[in-house]
């Protein structure tokens, strides 16, 4: 887009690229928050290290702490016997894009701030801590400040992912990017 709006988001993301400080994405459903997050991780150090996104939202509350964090062998009712790794494993030296933050329960919050600061983790069923060297992108669509005032969303851990906050325009509000976007789709689709 041409629009000042986007140009500010995707100067903000070219800086966001440059280093491994956690970025906060904020915008409306649809704005392309995951777009934002991929891109910042291709153009950055850690490209050739793996993206994991996990949508924090689509994840049953029961089960979020296993598919973050992983298990060991029999550590709950239908766990496999072998354990599995958690998401932040997999995105071991490179992304994790924790999209719908918002939506992790509170208990849940603690771990995740501990994550933040210490760079471990440790699998449920497990009594041994491991190092991660991951980069966190995180996103919402809902207004966090305000989980905050009612408690259901911890400021320290708000803190800690917002070290550089990109908000994404909605198209509504940048509509010199309009005729750009109806371009580029007549384009794609003539040529299909």
């Amino acid at each position: 887009g041409i629009s000042p709006a986007m140009g500010e988001a995707v100067r903000m993301a070219k800086i966001a690229a440059q280093n491994d400080a956690s970025v906060f994405l904020s915008g409306e459903s649809g704005t392309g928050k995951e777009l934002f997050a991929q891109a910042i991780h291709n153009a950055s150090s850690r490209r050739r290290g793996p993206f994991i996104a996990v949508n924090c939202g689509a994840l049953p509350k029961s089960l979020i702490e296993a598919e973050l964090f992983g298990y060991e062998g029999g550590s709950f009712t239908g766990a496999r016997r072998d354990g599995c790794a958690g998401k932040f494993e997999l995105a071991n030296g490179g992304t994790i894009f924790l999209d719908e933050i918002g939506e992790v329960p509170i208990s849940l919050q603690a771990k995740l701030l501990r994550v933040l600061q210490e760079r471990e983790i440790r699998r449920l069923g497990s009594d041994r801590v491991k190092t991660v060297d991951v980069r966190v992108i995180s996103a919402t669509n809902i207004n966090i400040e305000k989980q905050i005032e009612e408690g259901k969303f911890r400021s320290d851990l708000y803190y800690r992912l917002n070290l550089l906050d990109i908000v994404i325009p909605p198209l509504r509000e940048r509509k010199e990017d309009v005729q750009d976007l109806v371009d580029f789709y007549l384009t794609r689709f003539a040529c299909d």
